[in-house]
């Protein structure tokens, strides 16, 4: 293992970068991974690590020590505490990090099970449709150039590996990709028919908008349906994330019931 001490120092300044710029991670196609779990389900995915980025008080973290015995990568540095926390996405720093390639999304040619996302902004939300749409069998996710980024450290600490079971492809002509879709295009809106009295049969797409402005118009007209979740309660609208888990799940549970 090799020890760094200075922020002067150039790797650690890279992995500054690739922590804080998402034009950095485009530019080197790499991105962090932060904690046991993350790097775990890399590793699992068949996935390799370029990288691997250790506190002074991670090498006496019982998680930390077991997977740097169970896992390998190209080169092993230790940071003091102080500039590990300037990488960590979190308050309290589990003492892992991983620099791994991105890979490049494999797609199916007809995928039968798409979710579409404009302009959603918050990480959070990000992270956890991902993670919701890798669990529901969705076959690719595909996001406007508003979105935000999908490998930024937040956004993979919420998806929880999800990025590693589901095809993530950025900065997408939504339109484009929706008029080419071999299926029902489905838009989430305020108005429009009930979700549950829809037929999710067959190849379905799914369409969900900004955490505050929704679908933009041109979305909605292009959809082959609007529909709306019912909400017998005093809240007009729900979170994004929220809203697409239960859109993702309600086609699993109709292709249950067949």
């Amino acid at each position: 293992m090799k020890s760094i001490i200075s922020r002067d120092n150039p790797t650690f300044k890279q992995l500054k970068k690739l922590a804080e710029s998402a034009r950095e991670r485009r530019k080197a196609g790499q991105t962090l991974l932060d904690g046991v779990h993350l790097i775990e389900a890399c590793v699992a995915a068949g996935q390799l690590l370029q990288m691997l980025v250790v506190s002074e008080g991670g090498l006496g973290h019982t998680e930390v020590a077991a997977l740097l015995a169970r896992v390998s990568a190209a080169q092993t540095i230790v940071l003091p505490n102080a500039l590990f926390a300037e990488l960590s996405p979190v308050e309290t720093p589990t003492g892992i990090l991983a620099v791994i390639d991105i890979p490049p999304p494999m797609v199916p040619a007809k995928p039968d099970f798409a979710l579409l996302l404009e302009d959603l902004q918050d990480p959070g939300n990000l992270g956890t449709i991902l993670r919701s749409a890798a669990a529901a069998g969705v076959q690719v996710v595909w996001l406007s150039a508003g979105c935000v980024d999908a490998w930024s450290p937040k956004v993979l600490r919420a998806g929880m590996g999800a990025h590693f079971a589901v095809p993530v492809v950025e900065r997408v002509d939504l339109l484009a990709t929706a008029a080419q879709f071999d299926g029902q295009t489905l838009a989430a809106c305020l108005q429009g028919e009930a979700l549950y009295d829809i037929d999710l049969s067959g190849p379905v797409a799914f369409m969900i908008g900004n955490e505050g402005a929704g679908l933009g118009q041109a979305l909605i007209d292009a959809a082959g349906k609007r529909f709306t979740i019912p909400m017998p309660g005093a809240i007009e609208s729900l979170n994004a994330a929220a809203a697409a888990s239960i859109c993702l799940f309600e086609r699993v549970r109709q292709n249950r019931q067949r």
